[in-house]
C-alpha cells in the first residue's frame, strides 16, 4: 500500500464556506485553474506534487480540499520570489475537523487529513465549530 500523500493546510481568509470559496475562484479565474500565491516555497515540493492537496480551514473548521497540480514561480513587484499553488478547480468537501488559528500554511500528513465526504453528503452543513471541537476532543469525529 502506497503511503498517503503529503498535504498542506491553510486558513481561508475572506471566505466563510467552501461554497463561497468556489464562487470567488470561479469569478477570479474563470475556466483557468485556481491558484493561491504564498510567499514561502514548500521545501517538500516533490511530496506535495505526488497527489497532495491543500486543505482549507473556514472559521476554525477544516472542511474542504483542492488537489495541488503544480507550483509556479511568481516574482512580485518588490522582486521577491513567491510560490503560486496551481489548484484543481474541483473543491472536495471533507469531514469537518476543528483547527486552531495559525499563520501561513502548515504541512498535513496524509494519514492525519480528514476524509472526503461520501457522494450525496457534499452539501451537508458542517457542525458549528464549537460542537465539532467538542466531538473531536471526545474522539467522535
Amino acid at each position: 500500500m502506497a503511503p498517503a500523500p503529503l498535504n498542506m493546510m491553510k486558513l481561508c481568509v475572506g471566505c466563510d464556506s467552501p461554497d463561497e470559496l468556489a464562487a470567488v475562484q470561479a469569478q477570479r479565474f474563470g475556466a483557468d485553474p485556481a491558484r493561491h500565491i504564498t510567499r514561502m516555497w514548500p521545501k517538500r515540493e516533490g511530496e506535495l506534487l505526488d497527489g497532495g492537496s491543500i486543505y482549507w480551514v473556514f472559521k476554525g473548521v477544516m472542511m474542504a480540499r483542492q488537489r495541488i497540480l503544480r507550483l509556479d514561480e511568481r516574482m512580485g513587484d518588490d522582486g521577491i520570489r513567491r510560490c503560486a499553488l496551481i489548484l484543481d478547480r474541483d473543491l472536495i468537501r471533507t469531514t469537518a475537523v476543528p483547527r486552531r488559528p495559525f499563520q501561513g500554511w502548515r504541512y498535513l500528513k496524509g494519514d492525519e487529513a480528514p476524509l472526503d465526504l461520501p457522494k450525496g453528503r457534499e452539501r451537508e452543513e458542517p457542525l458549528p465549530a464549537k460542537v465539532a471541537a467538542q466531538l473531536a476532543e471526545m474522539g467522535l469525529i
